[in-house]
């Protein structure tokens, strides 16, 4: 068996793997408790073979209340109670993530100041919080050593103390954010040592103590570096069970958990540094998300356990595959964090793209399991809805056969990881091609479907379903002659840029001079484009109504390393700015605010605007059932649940 998957001791108690799922927002609580939605998330990781399940950071007092539904430690003992034991069966460690979010919290929530160790203003909220003074320490002291107590009351392995992102305990460490005079000020360690000799009393002597830590604020101005971080592991080890080393501040909250933007396991040199300086496990933590990887990381000394909790979200069994030799069955983890970072005002819960039970346990049924009466079914359109209605079909005992029009499956997916940046979220389309192998899909390329195709399958007895996808929104910009010369709409640009090999052999047969990306939506794809046509060497303009480029990416953790992506790549970026007309190599822009019109030098457009529902064949049989961006184009995530809700509704009306 894979060292990945086999046996780990930590503080006399065994792990069933070296496989660690970590603490993050889900966004799964009750009022501040845990909650029987947190009991089913955890443990079906654990029934997937999670060694280390560490709870979602539970605040230890009363003045962090960072996020709406952040778990509160005082509330939180009957829902650890409740995951202890539903953990217990797997073998899983199961500790309590205990935290403080300090000058990085929020107060709309509490109604009272922020705590910090010093009046500095949070980055992102800009909020100035209140500086804490010896009884609010001892106070936030006290609050992690009972904090402590009771999770090991509740029957916890343990817990995790959280001195990394979003941590008042980094906020003293760090001389970004303590300006303090006294002794915390002069000894910036002293009060993460008092909180740990107070929880290692909290716990009593058999209990598991792991501690995230920052050991890397990415600002070497004044902030945490590898050198200090590496110190500050080795002052506080004798006193932990296990070290997690994680980088990133309030000035680069994104560099925790980025998107798929960062190469998957950027923290193994961190890591490794740490690992020789300590003389305790070390976790690998950085976008792990590939088990052959992981496993490596383990050969070569990196690492004693990995964090895997993106790829876990995606695919709760990683663990229970790698055991049984199956690891080309582990659904890919795309990393895009479309749907796994939550800490958002619309309160999102918790999932995964192509996995859209995480976090809907206790809502969604599995997808495993065998429908009462089994029946052949046709599946028309081979993108993300269309495969895995196909895939669900398949699993529960229907038979099943997809039909494309295209020469491959993957539809607007496989166009999207065109898009610079974007490669891993195409890794989701070889998955579903083996997995409807496996089941004995019958996958049908270049075949078009028509009315009288479905009318013949109905009369058969085929459930059909139809997953035709989208097409672009009839764009206002231009006459069709200058269409025909100028214009691409996203889609069809990185089809040709498939199809020719290059960004620039595409834009080598359009008119010289400036390419204008013209980006209504702000997420991913425009960006994307105008990076791809700065790297094959055209000017770029970026235009998009918004005040910043790409401001859906916010959610995703990627709109500040975006904009310096294109600041890098010399894209001109018009803001605040509609694109209105393009005529005679020149775009007319007008200004969202003022109406101002201006023009500038224009050879080609790129059209990353909305799309459509291509959904002809339902409105030539509406009475069929449908999923997907044939009823309305919207994320990956949704496509899938469609299409996977569409297959469970073949096996009800059997």
């Amino acid at each position: 068996m894979p060292r990945l998957a086999g046996p780990v001791v930590l503080r006399g108690r065994t792990a069933p793997s070296r496989v660690l799922f970590g603490p993050h927002e889900t966004n799964l609580a009750w009022r501040r408790e845990i909650s029987s939605r947190h009991v089913a998330y955890y443990a079906r990781r654990a029934a997937g073979g999670a060694g280390v399940i560490v709870t979602e950071v539970a605040s230890v007092h009363g003045s962090d209340w960072p996020y709406e539904r952040a778990p509160l430690a005082a509330d939180a003992g009957p829902g650890w109670a409740a995951v202890a034991q539903a953990c217990r069966p797997y073998g899983s460690l199961v500790l309590a993530g205990l935290g403080h979010s300090g000058g990085q919290g929020s107060s709309a929530y509490g109604q009272q100041a922020l705590w910090a160790p010093s009046g500095v203003a949070d980055p992102g909220t800009r909020e100035v919080p209140m500086v804490v003074e010896q009884p609010e320490i001892d106070a936030l002291v006290a609050g992690f050593a009972a904090a402590a107590t009771s999770a090991v009351s509740a029957g916890l392995d343990g817990v995790e103390v959280a001195a990394g992102q979003h941590s008042i305990l980094r906020q003293f460490l760090s001389g970004l954010t303590n300006r303090r005079r006294d002794t915390y000020g002069a000894d910036r360690v002293r009060l993460l040592r008092e909180v740990l000799t107070a929880v290692r009393a909290g716990l009593g002597a058999d209990g598991v103590l792991g501690l995230r830590l920052c050991c890397d604020e990415l600002a070497p101005w004044a902030g945490i570096t590898p050198e200090q971080g590496t110190a500050v592991a080795g002052a506080v080890a004798g006193t932990v069970d296990y070290l997690v080393p994680v980088r990133g501040s309030g000035l680069s909250v994104w560099a925790t958990r980025p998107d798929m933007h960062e190469e998957p396991g950027f923290n193994r040199g961190l890591c490794a540094r740490v690992r020789t300086a300590v003389a305790v496990p070390v976790v690998l933590q950085g976008s792990v998300v590939d088990p052959a990887s992981a496993q490596q990381a383990l050969d070569q000394g990196v690492a004693d356990l990995v964090e895997m909790t993106r790829a876990q979200i995606a695919e709760p069994d990683l663990v229970r595959h790698v055991r049984a030799g199956t690891a080309e069955r582990i659904r890919p983890c795309t990393l895009s964090n479309a749907r796994t970072a939550v800490r958002d005002p619309r309160n999102p819960v918790v999932s995964d793209d192509a996995e859209p039970r995480a976090g809907h346990e206790t809502e969604d049924p599995p997808v495993e399991g065998t429908d009462a009466v089994s029946r052949a079914a046709v599946v028309v359109g081979g993108g993300p809805a269309g495969m895995e209605a196909a895939r669900v079909l398949a699993l529960r005992g229907h038979r099943a056969r997809l039909l494309e029009r295209d020469g491959r499956l993957g539809g607007a997916l496989r166009l999207a990881a065109a898009v610079p940046g974007r490669a891993r979220m195409g890794l989701l389309v070889p998955w579903w091609e083996r997995e409807l192998a496996r089941l004995g899909v019958a996958v049908e390329l270049g075949a078009e479907a028509d009315p009288a195709l479905l009318d013949a399958a109905e009369r058969a007895g085929e459930a059909v379903l139809l997953a035709t996808g989208s097409r672009p929104a009839q764009s206002p910009i231009g006459g069709p002659a200058v269409l025909d010369a100028v214009f691409l709409d996203a889609a069809a640009f990185e089809s040709a840029v498939l199809a020719a090999g290059s960004t620039a052999a595409v834009l080598a047969r359009r008119p010289t001079g400036t390419v204008v990306v013209h980006d209504p939506v702000g997420d991913a794809t425009g960006v994307g484009i105008a990076e791809q046509v700065a790297a094959a060497g055209r000017a770029a303009v970026l235009v998009t109504p918004d005040q910043v480029a790409g401001v859906q990416l916010a959610r995703t953790g990627d709109l500040v390393p975006a904009n310096i992506r294109l600041q890098r790549a010399g894209v001109v970026r018009e803001l605040r700015t509609r694109l209105l007309d393009v005529r005679d190599g020149r775009a007319v822009l007008e200004h969202v605010w003022t109406g101002a019109r201006r023009e500038i030098g224009c050879a080609v457009v790129i059209d990353c605007g909305h799309r459509l529902p291509a959904d002809e064949l339902w409105r030539a049989r509406p009475q069929l059932r449908r999923a997907g961006d044939c009823v309305a184009p919207r994320t990956v995530h949704e496509a899938v649940l469609e299409g996977r809700r569409a297959a469970f509704t073949v096996g009800a009306s059997g």
